[in-house]
């Protein structure tokens, strides 16, 4: 019973550490008489982009300008910009110290003349009216906010993200982080007002950070500047990882070590005690019930139990089917495996790789 009771506790900790921290619809008008900018950096992003230019030019609310910032792609990017009639800024050299996409962002603020900068990953693609709701939110918000997209997967390696999402909203709801001073954004969708964003240097002042997002919002809270997290379900959304599973191996480890790092203790505890329950559960229950063990009663009501809450979160997570929930032991050992190369890479290496470039660590 112990065993048992142990194992109800594990798996209730994802509950403590998970908040449904929605944006709301209304129908009232957005009034505001602020130009908005939408600030696009994209590193061969064929396959992406044709989606959130679309999405942008089907909102409800019309921003003042869009940008993308082609950062040296290779592919039809600056093509397909040019094509949807944005206005393109074609990244310049990257001077030392920084890194590539927070220069490329930087230009692309450089370049523009809004009052409020939406920031958007090339990936994330809005519901129609996606962008007066997130204009809307931060007004009422008076400070930066930042969306953790649902994730929308096609291919079957792309729904092994499903744990590794989940732990990414923990992340970013957990009541401990709430009023941290050193609360992070989720870099795919920011929105912040102009004189806010230049008050912190904006990304000028993280030039050389891996964890851009993260680190911004920490110069934001530092100066005294409310960050707030939402989860984008039905409103935000993003296909994080069309190009493979080793983009997907990539883009999760360069942030997974670095990304823990900067949360605080009680989330931490309480995200080890939930993976905890679930690696358990998922590995063990299996050698129980072929050895015929008086646990495995236990082991299959803990197996279960996640299996209803996972699918509880997967509703305001992303798409990931039915079979990877019933199977978490699948991307319970992506997560694994993606951890371990996230910590050879920040320990052993000094450096991430993503996109092409290889990113040092700082010490």
């Amino acid at each position: 019973m112990k065993t048992l009771i142990m194992l109800i506790v594990e798996c209730l900790s994802g509950f403590v550490l998970f908040s449904r921290t929605l944006i709301r619809r209304n129908n009232e008008p957005y009034r505001s008489d602020s130009k908005v900018s939408v600030i696009i950096p994209a590193r061969n992003e064929e396959k992406n982009l044709p989606h959130i230019l679309q999405s942008l030019k089907n909102q409800t609310f019309k921003p003042h300008e869009i940008i993308v910032v082609d950062d040296f792609s290779e592919d039809k990017t600056k093509e397909i910009a040019l094509e949807n009639g944005v206005k393109l800024i074609e990244n310049t050299q990257m001077p030392p110290g920084w890194t590539g996409k927070t220069w490329a962002v930087w230009n692309g603020f450089l370049n523009s003349s809004g009052d409020i900068l939406v920031f958007l990953d090339a990936d994330v693609r809005l519901a129609p009216d996606g962008l007066e709701m997130l204009l809307k939110t931060r007004e009422r918000s008076g400070g930066v906010i930042s969306v953790v997209p649902y994730h929308h997967t096609v291919k079957f390696y792309e729904k092994f993200a499903l744990i590794l999402n989940i732990l990414g909203v923990f992340a970013f709801t957990s009541p401990f982080e709430k009023n941290s001073p050193e609360k992070g954004l989720y870099g795919s969708c920011i929105v912040a007002a102009r004189e806010d964003y230049e008050r912190v240097k904006g990304h000028d002042g993280i030039k050389s950070e891996i964890m851009d997002d993260l680190n911004l919002g920490k110069e934001f809270s530092k100066a005294g500047i409310k960050v707030e997290n939402f989860i984008g379900y039905g409103m935000v959304s993003f296909r994080m990882y069309p190009y493979g599973l080793v983009s997907e191996i990539q883009g999760f480890s360069k942030g997974t070590v670095l990304g823990a790092a900067t949360l605080k203790l009680p989330t931490i505890l309480f995200t080890l005690l939930w993976v905890l329950g679930l690696i358990k559960v998922g590995f063990v229950t299996p050698f129980l019930l072929l050895a015929n063990s008086p646990l495995a009663a236990y082991f299959v009501v803990g197996y279960l139990l996640y299996l209803v809450q996972i699918l509880y979160f997967q509703k305001y997570v992303g798409r990931f089917g039915k079979i990877m929930p019933i199977l978490h032991f699948l991307p319970s050992l992506f997560f694994i495996l993606v951890a371990l190369y996230s910590l050879y890479q920040v320990k052993i290496l000094g450096h991430v790789t993503w996109k092409g470039r290889q990113i040092k660590v700082r010490k």
